[in-house]
């Protein structure tokens, strides 16, 4: 397995709209794993192959508080259940060090592949519910900051390239 490099905002990769998987294989499976390793490296509870310049439509979370529970979505599709919106207070991989509060539907049911390619549909809630929604976002170009403000968006744009500057 590998670390893969993620993804930081404003890097227009992340708006690329990713492309349904065709066929689930081996490769893609290593991928899969290289995605979690990643997560879980990184500390984070949810990953898009998006965020790591994969542009097809993947996305690994785990919220499990021993970190043992990594479930796989291919080719996600996600409905809202209800119209009440929870908040939380969203991180990102792609946006380092940086939160901000955003609402969402509080349940949604999704059909998507498991790691071996076989359908399954599930109803979330909770943190999971946001996190999926999250990593949704990510496959259709969109990031938690396009949730917030613009002058918000603007400041975290304007620390993180100052960040990467002082990096270079």
């Amino acid at each position: 397995m590998a670390i893969l490099e993620i993804l930081e905002f404003p890097d227009p990769r992340l708006r690329t709209v990713a492309k349904p998987v065709e066929k689930v294989d081996d490769e893609l499976r290593k991928f899969i794993n290289d995605m979690l390793e990643t997560m879980y490296d990184a500390n984070g509870i949810g990953l898009a192959a998006s965020q790591v310049d994969v542009h097809q439509r993947i996305l690994v979370i785990d919220v499990s508080e021993e970190r043992n529970e990594p479930l796989v979505f291919i080719n996600p599709e996600i409905t809202p259940l209800t119209d009440t919106l929870d908040s939380y207070e969203e991180g990102c991989l792609s946006v380092p060090g940086f939160y901000e509060t955003v609402e969402r539907p509080e349940r949604v049911h999704v059909k998507a592949l498991n790691k071996d390619g076989e359908p399954f549909e599930m109803e979330c809630e909770g943190l999971l519910a946001t996190c999926l929604q999250h990593e949704v976002d990510h496959l259709d170009g969109k990031l938690f900051v396009d949730h917030i403000s613009r002058l918000k968006r603007n400041r975290i744009r304007k620390r993180i390239e100052k960040q990467q500057r002082q990096n270079a």
